[in-house]
């Protein structure tokens, strides 16, 4: 058993500074010319390495913003509805020149003042095609030498800026594989990375994202070389026996054990030179039995050395996860005012609402924090941890717990089918545990607050941060410990896919795919490798014989094929001491799958408002205001005040005092004025813009750029960048 002292010592906060100082950037050499003088750059999808998404600029202000309109439009191409393809890129822009990637992750480069492209990469040429989604790229120079950095499958590739093509040096050709420095065969499950590393001095400092179910791959933090791709430092974020916070864990975790990964990206202090690092829950997300303790450093927030990966400290900000409660954002540096001072902060946005405040050198909460009793689980084999960390300000952003008085009532028939089920969950706490009837989970799984993170006025110290109000429900299954004697392909899709896709395939329209026709629209080798290293959040199951995953695509074909009792049963669990095993049976409870929370109409079970959009005074820990963000219009028209909408993407904030937000299910990019929450400009874009924005400033001229590429909670897929500036 796990010393509950020695797990408390582990949660401390150890506090420590580093300092280095920010490099010269140079020249470069490029096609596009010397960047004119007042030209201002977004050269990280945050705008800055301190992920603020501010911008200096003005130009566009409350007075003129009504004028805006598009620019430009680019059309990326390789979008398909049929596989719901997705553009949440933010593009970055250097020295007049766009770089932002295409749904089907090809890399391109447009001049920025009018979006023509200049070159065009595409990392599949010669190989099978992969789909996964791209939150933008790194960019690094050194003198003439310029570099951009992403992650195309297990490949982190390192592509001349000027050119297009990958860089000399790098690697083999260009491009080194993810795996390296994990120390494991992590062969047959999810590796891949989504959002872009953190470039410090001559490192990139890369995050990944995991599977979500039990053998998935560790989430350790490496630095690679810029120049070799070398690996240069590893942070564990699953202790080794001997490093601080491995008594968090059962003896020898961390040979075993998944996740704690940093997938929403990093955010840096380039004069201390310390590196931010939000991450994830371990592994598997909804039973912890096989994994006992707090599980340090999951669901964490890291300040690192950027030169060396040495600790400096850490928040846990929950303990023994099995919500997944991942932090979904990067964390935004800022200063607030606090008794007359200034000081530098980090704040960082959860998907459960709340907003944390630390002192960015020594992670002391600038609000109280209250480890507050939580309820237990009643899950055979599961300990969840008696406490939670509560921040006592700001209040949540969103919605944390549901009555019988927060059921829906759009339709009296919504309301009773809803007030129904809900008496036959487990409801009450933030932290009730998922159970075996389903619990309800609110935030949702998707938050709160999620990927498209918060921005920040660097001059008031005031938050924007948008939240989505949709309830999900947790419900987990026992497995089945008895192999079946012989088993059809229907059965096995029935044990291990339909929680998820449901029996007729057609899966959520949001995390889970319609897998109607799958097999007309990808290869079977395709079919059979998503199996086996699982995809987005699809945990793998490479634990299925080769009779077994054949049996299922057959299934999804169309046809029955029987497997023989020679083959091991589908739902009989692997030894939970094998690294390699990574399928849900692994573990002692199996996930039923991610489920929304709707009525009959697909509307959300609980009352409006669905989604928000917040301004909080981070001096203060006080709202300064709080909105509706989004609209149905079929309920709109039907007489219902606007509801808000389920989000993905978030906010940036400019000195023209103005808020930009796309994210809602309406497809509407909108501009808010920054002091009150006014509505001030909307345009409404070809398919939803699920990405958050960036603005610049080239040839005199301020735009500002959103990815409209849908493919998201029943959206068709688009293909466009599109750029808004002020009429000449």
């Amino acid at each position: 058993m796990i010393s509950r002292r020695a797990v408390l010592a582990a949660l401390a906060i150890v506090a420590g500074a580093g300092s280095c100082a920010r490099p010269a950037l140079g020249p470069a050499a490029s096609r596009a010319s010397a960047a004119p003088a007042g030209d201002v750059d977004w050269r990280v999808t945050g705008g800055a390495p301190g992920q603020t998404r501010f911008s200096p600029l003005a130009e566009i202000d409350r007075a003129n913003v009504k004028s805006l309109q598009v620019a430009w439009t680019y059309h990326a191409g390789d979008a398909s509805s049929a596989d719901h393809t997705e553009i949440q890129a933010s593009p970055i822009v250097v020295r007049g020149v766009l770089y932002a990637t295409s749904p089907g992750l090809a890399l391109f480069a447009l001049r920025a003042a009018t979006g023509e492209q200049l070159w065009r990469f595409d990392p599949f040429e010669g190989r099978t095609r992969e789909r996964h989604v791209n939150r933008g790229v790194a960019y690094w120079e050194d003198g003439a030498e310029r570099r951009l950095f992403y992650v195309v499958g297990r490949r982190l590739y390192a592509i001349d800026a000027a050119t297009g093509r990958p860089a000399h040096g790098f690697g083999g050709e260009g491009w080194v594989d993810l795996a390296e420095g994990l120390d494991r065969d992590v062969s047959r499950t999810q590796l891949v990375a989504t959002s872009p590393g953190v470039v410090y001095r001559d490192l990139l400092i890369q995050g990944t994202r995991v599977g979500e179910g039990a053998g998935s791959a560790p989430g350790n933090l490496r630095a690679f070389d810029v120049r070799t791709g070398r690996v240069r430092w590893i942070f564990h974020t699953i202790p080794r026996t001997g490093e601080p916070g491995a008594e968090t864990w059962q003896p020898g975790a961390w040979r075993t054990a998944g996740g704690a990964n940093s997938w929403p990206g990093m955010s840096l202090d380039t004069a201390r030179g310390i590196v931010f690092v939000p991450t994830g829950s371990a592994t598997p997300d909804f039973y912890g039995g096989e994994r006992l303790g707090a599980n340090l450093y999951a669901n964490t927030l890291l300040a690192l050395d950027a030169a060396t990966g040495r600790r400096i400290w850490h928040f846990q900000t929950v303990h023994h996860d099995v919500w997944d409660r991942d932090l979904p954002a990067v964390p935004n540096l800022l200063r607030v005012t606090r008794d007359g001072k200034r000081i530098d902060a980090v704040a960082q946005i959860t998907k459960s609402g709340f907003v944390f405040l630390f002192d960015r050198e020594t992670g002391r909460p600038l609000f109280p924090v209250e480890e507050r009793p939580v309820p237990t689980s009643d899950l055979a084999g599961e300990e969840t941890w008696p406490t939670q960390p509560i921040p006592t300000k700001p209040a949540p952003f969103a919605r944390q717990s549901m009555t019988e008085a927060d059921v829906t009532d759009i339709t009296p028939q919504a309301h009773d089918a809803a007030l129904a089920r809900f008496r036959t969950l487990r409801t009450g706490n933030l932290f009730t545990p998922p159970s075996e009837a389903g619990t309800i989970v609110l935030p949702g799984f998707d938050g709160g607050g999620e990927w498209g993170g918060a921005a920040v006025d660097e001059r008031s110290g005031v938050i924007f941060v948008n939240g989505s109000d949709v309830p999900w429900i947790a419900a987990l299954k026992e497995s089945a410990r008895v192999a079946a004697p012989n088993q059809t392909g229907e059965q096995i899709y029935a044990a291990n896919c339909a929680s998820c896709h449901h029996a007729d395939f057609r899966g959520d329209g949001g995390r889970t795919p319609s897998l109607a026709g799958v097999t007309q629209r990808i290869t079977v080798n395709q079919i059979r490798e998503i199996i086996e290293r699982g995809r987005n959040f699809m945990p793998a199951f490479p634990g299925l014989t080769e009779a077994q995953k054949n049996a299922v695509i057959a299934y999804l074909g169309g046809r029955t094929v029987t497997v023989s009792s020679a083959a091991p049963s589908a739902s009989a669990p692997a030894r939970s001491d094998d690294p390699s095993a990574s399928g849900q049976a692994t573990s002692r409870y199996q996930f039923s799958g991610y489920e929304r929370w709707r009525d009959a109409d697909g509307y959300p079970a609980i009352k409006p408002p669905w989604g928000t959009l917040s301004a909080i005074d981070l001096n203060t820990g006080e709202y300064r205001w709080r909105i509706t963000l989004g609209e149905h219009a079929a309920l709109t028209a039907r007489g219902i005040p606007r509801t808000g909408t389920e989000q993905y993407g978030g906010p940036i904030v400019t000195a023209g005092g103005l808020v930009f937000i796309a994210a809602t299910m309406d497809g509407k990019f909108r501009a808010f004025d920054e002091d009150t929450g006014a509505l001030l400009w909307e345009y409404h874009l070809p398919v939803p813009g699920f990405a958050t924005p960036s603005t610049y400033r080239v040839g005199g001229r301020q735009y500002v750029v959103i990815a409209a590429g849908g493919g998201k909670l029943g959206a068709g897929s688009g293909d466009s960048y599109v750029a808004f500036a002020l009429p000449r």
